[in-house]
């Protein structure tokens, strides 16, 4: 039965792998693999081994065919009771987020007491696939009834078929690859080479401070010879920053391997339940999820910037909650690249943005920037598609637990012009 009220939504911590730059530790990781390791971590840190879990939510935005039932197959690998349930879901670059937020209203609303919500993704074990003409002489050929009748089809086979179609990065209904969209919305905003690799310095600065301090240490199971995320340069400096060369518009670019995220390979996942669960198993819940927002932005026909719609969704749940932009301790944006973040934050600055696109008398304000990525972000740390939302709610969760109190508000955009957001207090 849907509960009368809806019960608060403990966030009781998190747990991945190392994130890794494509094509070096995990170069021959599957999906499942990865998953299966981030979610044995999980189980082995909250003694949850037999343990039946309510529900578990994950999702890959990079998936072969064979993963077509991903969570079901991972929870059955990570010492769980087999009679835990587990259901895929995919929103590009929000799926571990939006796993957090589904597994939180199911519990919310009192269809369960427990759950699991993460997710997982590899630019190196890729699928590929081949054209629809070498397809059609396969499954003719697999139609047919007789030996003669299967070998038939083979003879119509030509070099041309043979051509692999690997995956593509660019979006389906402009061509256009996310840091070909991201340049537009760096020159529609005028975000300068500078500001960016500020943000992304910083990024790398923060996560290595991080990582230096032993904070990662609880968050982070070692796995494959890797106890590190490889990506984070400590060494790296504004003056390395600007001698890299933009990568997606050569000419007049401001996007460069520095200042965006690296196709990453990793998996994470977070241990959400009610209060009453986590006390029966001497649990303390580092934070609470309090709301959720989606939205989405017409960046095909009205040209809006691709990955803006954080910008929109943001609002809205603070509206709902009550709150203004300044109202949070910290604030964890996706750095999918700098200038993503920076366009963001410029929208909400922006008295004409906020009027026309988002119908307010005025501009939302700055944050603070002192309370952005403290553990570093995405730049730095690496950006596994569908395992950067469950990341960073783990890692925020763990930031407000230390604080003893705040409220913090985290902002992924995605492919296909969405964003998912979220808020977390303590």
């Amino acid at each position: 039965m849907i509960q009368d009220k809806p019960r608060r939504v403990a966030i009781i911590g998190g747990t991945r792998i190392p994130f890794a730059r494509a094509f070096t530790a995990y170069a021959q990781c599957s999906n499942q693999v990865m998953m299966t390791a981030a979610l044995k971590g999980l189980v082995e840190k909250y003694n949850l081994k037999g343990e039946r879990i309510g529900d578990v939510g994950l999702g890959a935005v990079m998936k072969h065919s064979r993963d077509f039932n991903l969570a079901r197959e991972s929870v059955l690998g990570s010492g769980l009771d087999p009679h835990t349930p587990a259901f895929d879901l995919q929103r590009a670059c929000g799926t571990s987020l939006e796993t957090v937020i589904n597994i939180a209203y199911k519990i919310a609303l009192g269809q369960i007491d427990s759950g699991i919500a993460g997710g997982v993704d590899s630019t190196s074990d890729v699928p590929i696939v081949y054209g629809d003409d070498f397809r059609e002489i396969m499954l003719e050929s697999n139609r047919g009834r007789s030996f003669g009748d299967k070998l038939k089809p083979w003879l119509k086979l030509r070099p041309k078929h043979l051509k692999p179609s690997f995956p593509g990065v660019a979006e389906p209904r402009t061509g256009l690859s996310m840091g070909q969209s991201c340049e537009l919305m760096a020159k529609e905003w005028k975000i300068s080479r500078e500001e960016q690799d500020e943000l992304a310095y910083l990024s790398h600065r923060n996560a290595a401070a991080a990582w230096d301090a032993g904070w990662y240490d609880d968050l982070v199971t070692p796995f494959n010879g890797l106890a590190r995320d490889n990506n984070v340069r400590k060494d790296t400096s504004l003056e390395k920053l600007a001698t890299l060369k933009p990568v997606f518009d050569r000419e007049n670019g401001t996007l460069t391997a520095g200042n965006s995220t690296p196709l990453t390979d990793g998996a994470s996942a977070v241990l959400l339940a009610t209060e009453e669960w986590a006390r029966e198993r001497g649990l303390e819940p580092l934070a609470y999820f309090t709301f959720g927002e989606v939205a989405a932005v017409d960046f095909v026909w009205q040209k809006e910037g691709l990955l803006m719609a954080p910008a929109y969704a943001v609002p809205r749940m603070i509206d709902r909650a009550g709150l203004s932009l300044q109202d949070f301790d910290i604030y964890e944006i996706h750095e999918a690249f700098a200038a993503q973040t920076l366009c963001t934050l410029k929208a909400w600055e922006s008295d004409k943005f906020c009027r026309e696109r988002l119908g307010r008398d005025k501009a939302l304000g700055p944050i603070d920037r002192s309370k952005l990525n403290l553990k570093g972000g995405s730049v730095a740390l690496g950006h596994p598609f569908a395992a950067t939302g469950a990341r960073i709610v783990a890692s925020l969760a763990k930031q407000l637990a230390e604080r003893g109190s705040g409220r913090g508000l985290i902002s992924v955009c995605t492919a296909g012009g969405m964003g998912v957001t979220a808020i977390l207090e303590r």
